[in-house]
């Protein structure tokens, strides 16, 4: 048998609707991490759809309780997996994640729901189709072809899927610096986020670093009517407004020197400069050309920079204002942070700004617990080289290579934990509703992912020491 033989059979297993029927299968199980009464939909996933999945494969399977059960008396459940050959060959590493947001089922459009998956034109509807049951759907289905074609892999694999990445990963960190033995491989190749075109296959090498935090004025004076004590009482909305606008510049220049990277090298400079144009595809927003760090292109400016956003403000009571000085204001903030950003001293250094700048009044808070760590592989690794000649082998088109995402996923526990090349190869595209009602994803992207990722597959099991 052979690699053509082998992307024959995964566009069959595209083609007859097979791959619906595992997605459907899975998004069916209603896996919200952020819902507390999801817990057990939350080891079902893992504990019967995966297992029973993995097992026929011929992969022994294990399920492990979160570590932080014990500590701190939550955190989904992790499975891993693994298939080894030959200890003489390669050993990959394959993560996905089982969990999805809420499912938001009175937001999707009439006609659609998140836990039924629905085709429609090119859209494959469901919560999860795009972030990520769908993406290791994909993979693992190219993992079963190629080991059917050929009748064995040729390689070493090991499958690790965590159920609370939606909540930030909690335990994961501590699971696999226990597990190291357990968890050691050659390489992690895995699959989330968006490509940067619909069209145009993405390898991706790390990804931005998320810390959401939480700002409040809150005098303690409680709200009082505004005709009585306007002018004479501080308004906490006002005083926020102003602390938050002296972060970054009118047009979002970042104004905290700590916050301003300086790994923008012109060997990221020149990986960046070979991609095509961002886009989010016919239904994806305009770039704002005047928005961000002047003199970046919008590549620099999304993976080589970091971004402050302001994700959600309150003062007062926005569905029924009454005439009053509101008593506090808040409002839920986040810094993307690239390599070279001090995630330790993110917080410490917007301290000092507010300071600085006269609003000590302002608190400043975590928003949780776990935060998204920056990291990125060199683009001239031998994994990224490998991988890029195995898709465009595939494909006849050279991927994009971005040094990292704009978005941000726990990498740093396999690039820093395990201290594992990272090759992300992502399934879906920016527009996909991922953590919006109406999550979907395309089905020409789906098609092509499942040939390239039975190419690459196939390829490892080649691939020379």
């Amino acid at each position: 048998m052979s690699r053509a033989a082998a992307i024959a059979a995964i566009e069959k297993y595209f083609d007859n609707g097979s791959f619906l029927a595992d997605l459907g299968r899975r998004v069916a199980i209603k896996t919200e991490s952020q819902n507390p009464e999801r817990q057990a939909e939350l080891e079902r996933y893992l504990e019967v759809e995966m297992s029973e999945s993995l097992s026929k494969l011929g992969m022994t399977v294990r399920i492990f309780p979160n570590p932080l059960i014990f500590r701190a008396g939550k955190g989904g459940p992790f499975l891993v997996a693994e298939l080894i050959e030959d200890p003489k060959r390669p050993t990959v590493l394959l993560y996905g994640h089982g969990d999805v947001i809420r499912g938001q089922d009175e937001q999707w459009r009439a006609g659609l729901g998140p836990w039924d998956v629905k085709q429609e034109g090119s859209r494959i509807y469901g919560r999860g189709t795009a972030d990520n049951k769908g993406q290791h759907t994909i993979n693992l289905a190219a993992i079963e072809t190629v080991l059917r074609t050929r009748g064995k892999l040729g390689f070493n694999l090991k499958v690790l899927l965590e159920t609370g990445e939606e909540m930030g990963s909690p335990g994961l960190k501590e699971f696999c610096e226990s597990n190291k033995a357990l968890l050691k491989a050659d390489a992690l190749i895995a699959s989330d986020g968006p490509r940067l075109q619909p069209s145009h296959a993405t390898i991706y090498l790390g990804t931005r670093g998320a810390l959401n935090f939480i700002l409040t004025v809150d005098p303690g004076k409680g709200a009082h009517h505004s005709g009585n004590w306007g002018g004479l009482l501080a308004n906490p909305g006002i005083i926020l407004a102003h602390a938050i606008a002296s972060i970054t510049d009118a047009r979002g220049s970042i104004r905290i020197p700590e916050w301003r990277p300086n790994t923008l090298t012109p060997s990221v400079k020149r990986a960046l400069a070979d991609l095509p144009e961002i886009s989010g595809g016919d239904d994806g927003p305009t770039i704002d050309a005047e928005w961000g760090e002047p003199g970046l292109t919008p590549a620099e400016r999304v993976f080589g920079w970091c971004s402050f956003e302001v994700l959600a403000f309150v003062t007062g009571n926005p569905d029924k204002p009454v005439n009053a000085i509101p008593a506090r204001a808040s409002a839920t903030c986040q810094l993307r942070y690239v390599v070279g950003i001090d995630p330790n001293d993110i917080i410490p250094a917007l301290r000092r700004h507010l300071d600085k700048r006269g609003f000590p009044m302002v608190t400043v808070a975590p928003a949780r617990e776990a935060i998204f760590h920056a990291t990125r592989l060199d683009p001239e690794s031998p994994w990224v080289k490998w991988a890029a000649a195995s898709i465009e082998r595939t494909t006849g088109t050279k991927p994009a290579i971005l040094p990292n995402l704009g978005g941000s996923l726990p990498n740093e526990v396999f690039a820093d934990i395990l201290g594992l090349p990272t090759v992300w190869i992502p399934h879906s595209y920016a527009a996909c509703s991922q953590h919006a009602p109406n999550e979907h994803l395309l089905a020409p992207v789906v098609r092509e992912g499942l040939r390239i990722m039975a190419g690459v597959y196939w390829d490892l099991g080649e691939k020379q020491e």
